[in-house]
Parts: structure tokens; C-alpha cells; sequence
């Protein structure tokens, strides 16, 4: 294989994982905490979307509880969001991780 033909699968390989990436941001991943009671919603951008709160969580005596109830389920809607871009880029990449591709 000659050096022109590993730069343009190269190029190919990355216009692939671009547009992958483009397609994880705009999918969500949803997680809970307490029961279901809290819900946060993960864009594969990693940017939070939307939280749920079930009003019977809601105790104005109890705040510290709600509170590590949105950053449990914030931590695994974060993770699930990771995860899933990891699984979809390695589709592409067949498994091998590269530097700035979110991949590490």
C-alpha cells in the first residue's frame, strides 16, 4: 500500500468518525436515581437536557437528599452518554482509541 492510498482511508476514516460524532450529540440517554424519582436526560454531547423531579421526592426538611438524588442520576446519565459515544465510535474506528476523538 502506497502512502497516498493510507492518506486517503485515513481521510475517509475521519469524515466517518465525524459524522458519527455529529449523529452521538443529537442522540439522549436517560438516567434515574431513587427509585425513578429523579430522571436526567444526557444529550452525546454530554450536556444535560432536561431533569424530572417526582414531587413526592420534594421535602423542604430533606433538600440534601434531593440533591444527591439529580447529581446520582445526573453522574449516570453522564456515564450512559459516555459509554454510548464509545460504542459508537468503535464501530467506526474497529476498536482503536485515538487522542481528541473522545475516545479515551
Amino acid at each position: 500500500m502506497n502512502i497516498q492510498e493510507l492518506m486517503r482511508q485515513a481521510q475517509q476514516l475521519q469524515q466517518k468518525i465525524m459524522k458519527v460524532q455529529e449523529e452521538i450529540a443529537s442522540r439522549e440517554v436517560e438516567a434515574g436515581a431513587g427509585g425513578g424519582m429523579v430522571k436526567v436526560r444526557v444529550n452525546g454531547a454530554q450536556e444535560v437536557v432536561a431533569v424530572e423531579i417526582d414531587p413526592a421526592v420534594v421535602d423542604v426538611d430533606d433538600i440534601g437528599m434531593l440533591q444527591d438524588l439529580i447529581v446520582a442520576a445526573t453522574n449516570e446519565a453522564l456515564r450512559r452518554a459516555k459509554d454510548m459515544r464509545e460504542e459508537e465510535l468503535a464501530k467506526v474506528t474497529g476498536g482503536l482509541k485515538f487522542p481528541g476523538m473522545g475516545m479515551m
